[in-house]
């Protein structure tokens, strides 16, 4: 009888356990730079967190925290994530120089064609190349924007045009490149563009058309240079990552459901966002009445000879740290050739 007794009362017991784990619920913290109106936090990250407090039934709820509510600088967001500050941040990887350097191999000039396809062969490539780059966090997503491009207060129609001009650059690799065009490169993160552009600390500006609507571009300037090239003159890389003990201390079957939006796919989805973002920031210049130049065939592959040695220095930081950067370039450039 006793032993009957302590078989129910074990049974009622696990049951209790089990009953109390199931209805386990978490609140998750999402940190990130840009205004709540922005492409990404407005079309990826808020609807990703509604998707996956949907599928938990609610028992995962987020707080969005844009424009870095929670303190901190940009740079310092992905600290953020790795230490536990915050559950997730999303961030451009760049703004930490030297940090992924074998991921780095994404911003070398030219080398994506739009936000879907590179943010799919990103994805990929870390995964077979670099993922150690990642070790300490949990990847949800790895992506790219779309084509990068010149955004400047007087025009650029020709190689010649951008010497001496101010220009921002986001990444070292990327105010590399634009060393190697003539230009004077600015560093700085993406949210203080606006204020640069306004009081006239640049005079030109590069990124993508999803941004120029947040950060009011197409009020500040009024010309726009892109390339023929298949890709953009320079990409970004982002990552959408969370803390890896706030991952590893969900119950199995809400992990199940973070799982299950990351990953390729949900890469793919910001790459794709961020195209669509682009088609309205071309759009609102344009109604605007800015000046929207597309350089030729022969004047775009000036540029791309002008920007090789952004390239060869790549090859030569890497084999300095004992890389083999150009097997590296070349998986890229596969990675991408893939997707295609």
């Amino acid at each position: 009888m006793m032993k009957t007794k302590m078989l129910v009362l074990g049974a009622l017991a696990a049951l209790a356990m089990s009953t109390s784990a199931f209805a386990q619920e978490v609140t998750l913290r999402i940190h990130q730079m840009l205004p709540a109106q922005a492409t990404i936090p407005a079309q990826a990250i808020e609807p990703w967190a509604a998707k996956v407090a949907d599928e938990s039934g609610g028992r995962i709820k987020f707080e969005l925290y844009p424009a870095m509510q929670l303190g901190g600088a940009p740079p310092e967001l992905y600290d953020q994530a790795k230490d536990g500050v915050v559950d997730i941040i999303w961030t451009v990887l760049g703004y930490t120089p030297g940090r992924f350097p074998k991921s780095e191999v994404f911003e070398l000039p030219f080398m994506v064609p739009n936000g879907e396809v590179g943010s799919a062969a990103f994805y990929n490539y870390v995964m077979a190349n670099s993922a150690d780059e990642f070790a300490g966090v949990h990847v949800i997503a790895l992506h790219t924007h779309g084509p990068g491009l010149f955004h400047s207060k007087n025009p650029i129609t020709s190689l010649e045009d951008l010497k001496g001009m101010k220009v921002r650059g986001g990444s070292r690799i990327i105010s590399d490149m634009l060393a190697n065009l003539g230009a004077e490169p600015i560093g700085m993160p993406v949210p203080q563009v606006t204020e640069a552009l306004s009081k006239g600390v640049i005079d030109a500006t590069t990124i993508p058309w999803e941004v120029t609507p947040s950060l009011r571009v197409a009020e500040l300037v009024r010309n726009h240079t892109g390339f023929t090239s298949q890709n953009g003159l320079y990409t970004q890389t982002f990552g959408f990552v969370m803390n890896m003990d706030s991952y590893n201390n969900l119950p199995d079957d809400l992990k199940a459901i973070i799982d299950a939006n990351s990953g390729l796919e949900t890469s793919r989805q910001f790459g794709r966002v961020m195209d669509n973002g682009d088609a309205t920031g071309l759009a609102i210049a344009v109604n605007a009445g800015n000046n929207v130049v597309q350089l030729d065939e022969a004047e775009t592959q000036r540029w791309i000879d002008a920007a090789q040695p952004t390239i060869d220095k790549w090859f030569a930081d890497m084999e300095a740290q004992g890389i083999d950067g150009r097997a590296l370039y070349e998986a890229a450039k596969a990675a991408v050739a893939a997707e295609m």
